[in-house]
């Protein structure tokens, strides 16, 4: 193939916002776009295809696509719709950009203006995956804490309308539980319509100011009940004096009561709670000077395998426990996504058995967009 076959073609190519190839008769690279570069490195032309994408279903389209006479035509993949032209369609999981990809991809013969030869176009389906991965998930999660107390209510509801029916001290714990059920499920609501609403935010930077240190003393001032209760010590640092940065307020002060309160819940067995602000000179990942809130504890701490899963919506390191405390697993997602919204870091540390702290890094400016 001559090398105006392949500027014509690298010229076709440019234009396709997917990973495309070209190939000559000899199963050559020709012409390679952008996003194919960046799926398998620059250094592509001139090369053997089967050294860029070895799969060997692939291989086999490509030839049979290159020289039909010779080769045995692939089986059609009846989940992809036949391409036109004698191309052929197919599904495999490649190695490409040094992961695993779950692709689509479509060998069909080069246009006949550009000499022989066959294009390969590959569409890769792993985010579409994951996302669908992520929806299955979200629903059977969904669905299992939503049944589990309308299972546990319904026997209740079937022995008070029964055995229970003129026991009044079983009638009364009955319905104590029912009323607790009730209410965790609809706290459960309430963080799904939360989060999806923040989600829907997220690419929505803030537009007004909050002033960080007296939304922090107002949350504390709030929780202040909740921490006697407990009978855990509260210690503050740099919350004196005001400090303006953009941010939504109902958001942040979502973001502190729902950590503090889960220092409470979780780490109140130390019995000390720490709340400190400081600010940040220079943060590299926000690129500029920016506040943190550490929020620490001195409970049971959380073992190293949880914390990367810790904002994982209803994931839970102690499942039985997290229910009897009245969580519902969205918490933290929810905060990282206002934290995400901030354009801020949400960090997290923790070890057995000394406590954990949970730092959020706000940004000191936004840059407008």
């Amino acid at each position: 193939m001559n090398r105006e076959a392949g500027r014509c073609a690298a010229g076709f190519l440019g234009a396709v916002p997917v990973p495309m190839l070209a190939v000559d008769i000899r199963a050559r690279t020709i012409a390679a776009n952008p996003a194919a570069e960046s799926l398998f490195g620059t250094d592509l032309l001139d090369r053997p295809f089967v050294t860029i994408l070895r799969h060997p279903a692939v291989v086999e389209a490509l030839d049979w696509v290159l020289m039909p006479d010779r080769h045995p035509a692939p089986p059609p993949d009846p989940a992809l719709p036949a391409p036109p032209d004698g191309g052929v369609s197919l599904r495999a999981q490649i190695a490409a950009d040094g992961r695993d990809i779950a692709a689509d991809i479509t060998v069909a013969p080069m246009p006949a203006a550009m000499g022989r030869g066959a294009t390969v176009v590959i569409i890769d389906r792993s985010v579409a995956d994951e996302a669908e991965q992520m929806r299955r998930d979200f629903v059977a999660n969904v669905s299992h804490e939503l049944k589990t107390p309308l299972t546990a209510m319904i026997g209740f509801i079937e022995t008070l309308r029964g055995p229970a029916r003129d026991d009044e001290k079983a009638r009364d714990r009955f319905l104590d539980i029912m009323e607790r059920e009730a209410n965790r499920m609809n706290r459960l609501v309430s963080d799904l319509l939360s989060l999806s609403r923040v989600q829907a935010e997220e690419r929505r930077r803030p537009s007004s100011d909050v002033d960080l240190p007296m939304l922090l003393r107002s949350v504390l001032a709030t929780l202040a009940p909740a921490s006697q209760a407990a009978g855990v010590t509260v210690e503050t640092s740099g919350l004196e004096g005001s400090q303006r940065l953009p941010g939504d307020p109902d958001q942040l002060v979502q973001v502190f009561q729902n950590l503090i309160e889960n220092a409470l819940k979780y780490g109140g067995a130390g019995g000390y709670l720490g709340v400190s602000l400081r600010r940040i000179d220079y943060e590299p990942l926000l690129r500029g000077p920016a506040w943190a809130v550490d929020i620490r504890d001195r409970g049971d701490g959380i073992d190293e395998l949880h914390l990367p899963r810790l904002t994982e919506r209803f994931y839970r390191v102690d499942t039985h426990r997290s229910r009897a405390q009245g969580g519902t697993g969205l918490g933290l997602a929810i905060v990282k996504h206002i934290v995400n919204r901030h354009r801020g870091r949400l960090k997290i540390e923790s070890r057995k058995p000394e406590g954990s702290c949970f730092t959020v890094i706000l940004p000191e400016t936004l840059t407008r967009a």
